[in-house]
């Protein structure tokens, strides 16, 4: 039986990338003898163009039946009217919600060979390996919100559940890794980060004493990722702060385009995609670099389908390739090669069919 698989391309550069990684999970399905259905589905703008929501009831039904989805990107200049009844990002936060998803993983790794794509110096991206994990259904994108001609005001609130099943998560995946976990927070300033830092407190004594653990405000935490990034292992932290400090993180590997992600639940279902936007000044000149997004292809083959094997041949073609010298635009250095958006697929699939 062939395992679901919505695809939500969405908008600007998102349908580009998107095609790559659906060129690579074909190649797997084809070596490793795997059935793979792809259902297509509209979300963000192309979605409003099309049916007047941002999250079509067709792609609710859509993401219900399926075993994972992988999503490009949505938004772009042509939806940002603030006044508008509805705007792509909407649709992205009632993806979250029907798909019940609620940590949001970013796994953030250097390499040698791209360590002339980021701006900080290379003695201090030697060896960067950390996992962040970033609360993705409450705090202040989900709270009450109101406005008016002189003032605006966004809620932000939090619960212990929904805090102590992020932390679990985070802790599981360190007991995996190199058994130390930041919880990042304002605690010096917001109520919710003293509960946060709190409920952080009581749990990790309680259910993970052999965790190395220490907590940083997030001002501290985002000096310390560009001073000395090589110290974090796993990071846990609220929605908007883990938005940004993952945003942050992306250049210590180079580019945005690199960095994969997945939103993940208790049941294994997930919701794959890179952390980058639509970028629509680039969209439709094959210039995007696709690799974030197949790499967040094999995330899923790991998190959602359980083909580790997979996901690591993956992988390792992404930084073979990369290391070969090929590389978008966003990556190039001196002595490297230009290629395409499908070219990187290119050469990609002909890596993991040459194994």
């Amino acid at each position: 039986m062939a395992a679901v698989i919505g695809v939500l391309p969405g908008d600007g550069i998102g349908t580009e990338v998107v095609a790559e990684a659906l060129r690579v999970l074909e190649a797997v399905a084809a070596r490793y003898g795997h059935r793979f259905e792809f259902r297509r589905g509209l979300i963000g703008g192309a979605a409003i163009d099309a049916t007047g929501a941002a999250f079509p009831e067709e792609t609710r039904r859509l993401v219900r039946d399926a075993r994972a989805v992988l999503l490009g990107a949505v938004g772009g200049p042509k939806w940002s009217d603030p006044a508008a009844k509805q705007r792509p990002e909407q649709g992205l936060l009632d993806l979250r919600a029907a798909m019940g998803v609620y940590a949001n993983v970013r796994p953030v790794r250097t390499h040698e060979s791209l360590y002339a794509a980021s701006p900080l110096r290379p003695e201090r991206l030697k060896g960067v390996d950390i996992v962040v994990l970033r609360e993705l259904t409450g705090g202040i994108y989900f709270g009450a919100k109101s406005r008016t001609a002189d003032s605006a005001s966004d809620s932000c609130s939090y619960t212990r559940a929904e805090i102590e099943r992020l932390l679990r998560m985070g802790a599981r995946i360190a007991r995996q890794r190199r058994r130390k976990v930041t919880s990042v927070d304002k605690a010096n300033v917001l109520e919710t980060s003293r509960l946060w830092r709190s409920v952080a407190i009581e749990l990790f004594a309680r259910e993970f004493p052999d965790l190395a653990v220490e907590h940083l405000l997030v001002d501290a935490a985002a000096m310390h990722l560009l001073s000395r990034p090589g110290d974090f292992d796993v990071i846990v932290t609220e929605n908007m702060f883990g938005d940004i400090l993952t945003d942050e993180a992306s250049m210590l590997v180079g580019s945005m385009g690199m960095l994969p992600s997945a939103s993940l639940n208790d049941s294994n279902g997930g919701l794959y995609e890179p952390i980058h936007g639509s970028a629509p000044d680039i969209a439709g000149r094959g210039i995007a670099n696709p690799c974030g997004t197949i790499l967040s292809a094999a995330m899923m083959l790991r998190h959602s389908l359980g083909l580790e094997r997979e996901a690591a041949l993956v992988e390792d073609a992404v930084f073979a390739v990369v290391d070969a010298g090929l590389r978008t635009r966003d990556i190039a250095a001196p002595g490297t090669r230009d290629c395409t958006t499908a070219g990187m697929g290119d050469a990609i699939v002909a890596r993991l069919n040459a194994g």
